[in-house]
């Protein structure tokens, strides 16, 4: 009989011990591998739960319950998508922890992670240090400075209690008729691919032990970031957003995947989807590219997220078939699915497939432990609320400097004079009387371009925090010079003004993605009126705001300097820095300038070739003090 008592003893408390065992939860411990995190909390995970991980919702749309009842992975901002106008970083922050704070009251407390475009700056918030969009930031040529700027991006987004930014698009914008091509460093891959710095500066330098592939945030001044759109979204026929590119593997490769590797290598979080076909598959639906290339042959183990309703749109009309949608986006290898407003019906959708086996669990335990691989890695496990201490890097004086540090070097001077021996610039600060005119020399958000506050961004001077080239200009000049300012003046008043010289601010107004197709790219009106009429009356520098090239060529010969100035955002005196020698002019087109759209698409590595401007163009000035 003790014998026996014994055995049952000894049993008794093994079964005591294995429960220990499983009570003992690995995976909220910072000290275990994350790989060990991962399968522990997976073990403990219901279908539910991690389908509820692989599901991103608006902000609009989501309660503290509904994180909590969902175990919802990611909330969204999505373009001007705000906790109300105006609102402050300490706002933004009470909004973020009450989202998370439902998160971490469910069974397991996973925390969730909070995405916004974030794509020149922390854009969307008011009062937010806004930088020049990326095709200013690849007129730079230096990958060192747009590694500061995601830094600083970084810091400003984290200000607001946000973890997680969609950028930067490395896009390789081939035609400039595409309205995201102010989201593109360049046409040329190599460029691009010297811009993925900015990952860098986002998430944080890569432990030099790091297996390939594998996602790195470094901490609480960090953020995820998002290399997007996989794959040839700048490459579609004429330029339409969302379209068809058109173009062989090795062509593919060359030309629109390079940029993936260094980003990779970077650490990268997550990779967007591109709403773009290739060579007429959704790129949603992709399983070969996906799964086979970006999972497969890249080693990417970060978390790969749709567009916004993005599997909506693999049918036409989007939201067709939303079964089959769903199906295709997930077996092709996406992890996070973006349904901002419809959850419910996803969620419903895909736990039915999984259930019926149509879509099979090890690709769902796939997508979630990806997920949860970028969350525990960034620290989110164990600092999942914000707090205050970063709110005054939002819109910080440091970041001012740097985002204008960024303007000025985006600059391109690309006609000074009209011999190299009797250059117009720099502008002396001392005249008598100066000329500034134009749609945009008054104008921050048409200086912003689009993702500013809004998604589609803003005219006028009141929407958020910022300095005007004309108020730029005022502040540079010498207090004697008299400047005179109007919009758009007629060719009499300028003959009679007696001006010493006149700066002309004109381009295009803000526009984002779809609405920025643009088949004729001229300058809208009044510009070309106002070029005409001031450059014909007095000498002139014309100062192009404008997310790409435009039609210029029939104004040149009547201007006496030009100035390709991108969409700069919201330090303008960057503009007047090299105006006026402060700076010399060291910037070099990322693009080629064109002379007419009959032209397009045209590149520099093209057979045949004959921009106005090629690739690479671009004047230099000395700074005054060293002339």
């Amino acid at each position: 009989m003790g014998k026996v008592s014994a055995i049952l003893v000894g049993l008794l408390l093994l079964c005591v011990l294995g429960e220990a065992v499983q009570n003992l939860e690995i995976y909220k411990d910072p000290t275990q591998p994350i790989y060990m995190r991962i399968k522990d909390l997976m073990g403990r995970m219901s279908l539910a739960e991690k389908i509820g991980q692989m599901t991103q919702i608006d902000r609009s749309v989501a309660t503290p319950e509904i994180m909590k009842e969902f175990s919802i992975g990611s909330l969204l901002s999505g373009g001007g998508s705000v906790p109300l106008p105006q609102a402050t970083a300490e706002d933004w922050i009470h909004m973020v922890n009450d989202f998370q704070k439902g998160s971490l009251s469910s069974r397991l407390g996973i925390p969730m992670i909070y995405g916004i475009d974030a794509v020149h700056g922390h854009n969307s918030v008011y009062k937010a240090t806004i930088f020049p969009h990326n095709v200013g930031l690849g007129a730079t040529r230096d990958p060192e400075l747009v590694k500061r700027i995601g830094a600083a991006t970084a810091l400003e987004v984290r200000a607001t209690g946000i973890q997680y930014a969609f950028a930067p698009c490395i896009a390789v914008c081939r035609d400039p008729r595409w309205g995201r091509c102010y989201e593109s460093y360049s046409e040329d891959p190599k460029i691009v691919k010297e811009m993925t710095t900015i990952i860098t500066g986002l998430q944080g330098e890569i432990p030099t032990n790091s297996r390939a592939g594998m996602p790195y945030v470094g901490g609480k001044n960090k953020v995820a970031a998002c290399a997007k759109h996989f794959v040839g979204d700048g490459g579609t026929t004429h330029g339409i957003n969302e379209n068809n590119t058109v173009i062989d593997w090795k062509g593919l490769m060359k030309i629109h995947m390079p940029a993936y590797h260094p980003s990779i290598g970077r650490g990268v979080a997550t990779v967007m989807v591109s709403y773009s076909s290739w060579n007429g598959k959704k790129m949603h639906a992709n399983h070969q590219l996906i799964t086979g290339f970006l999972k497969n042959t890249l080693k990417f183990k970060g978390f790969v997220i749709s567009d916004w309703e993005g599997i909506d749109r693999i049918t036409s009309p989007p939201h067709a078939n939303y079964t089959y949608s769903v199906q295709a986006g997930i077996q092709a290898g996406i992890d996070m699915v973006m349904v901002p407003f419809n959850h419910i019906e996803f969620i419903g959708i895909l736990t039915k497939l999984v259930e019926s086996k149509v879509i099979p669990m090890s690709r769902i335990d796939d997508a979630v432990s990806r997920i949860l691989r970028v969350k525990f890695t960034m620290g989110l496990f164990e600092n999942p609320l914000a707090d205050l201490s970063l709110v005054d890097q939002l819109g910080s004086q440091a970041h001012r400097d740097l985002a204008r540090e960024a303007v000025r070097k985006s600059m391109v001077l690309l006609k000074n004079g009209e011999t190299a021996d009797a250059p117009l610039l720099p502008f002396p600060k001392k005249a008598d009387r100066i000329l500034v005119a134009g749609t945009h020399a008054d104008n921050l958000g048409y200086q912003c371009g689009g993702w500013t506050i809004t998604w589609q961004g803003l005219d006028g001077n009141n929407h958020t925090q910022g300095t005007t080239i004309l108020s730029a200009i005022s502040a540079a000049i010498d207090p004697g010079t008299e400047l005179v300012y109007r919009e758009n003046p007629d060719a009499e008043f300028v003959k009679s003004g007696n001006f010493s010289y006149a700066i002309v601010v004109v381009g295009e107004h803000p526009y984002a993605e779809t609405a920025g197709d643009n088949s004729n790219l001229t300058i809208p009106e009044p510009g070309p009126s106002t070029i005409t009429n001031v450059c014909g009356g007095v000498k002139c520098v014309v100062v192009v705001i404008s997310g790409r090239p435009l039609v210029i060529q029939p104004y040149l010969p009547s201007i006496s300097a030009l100035v390709a100035a991108w969409l700069p955002g919201s330090e303008g005196q960057g503009v007047a820095d090299v105006l006026f020698g402060d700076y010399g002019f060291t910037g070099k087109l990322p693009r080629t300038w064109f002379k007419t759209v009959e032209q397009l698409p045209m590149n520099f590595d093209d057979a045949y070739y004959d921009p106005l401007f090629p690739l690479g163009f671009g004047l230099t000035t000395e700074p005054a003090a060293a002339r």
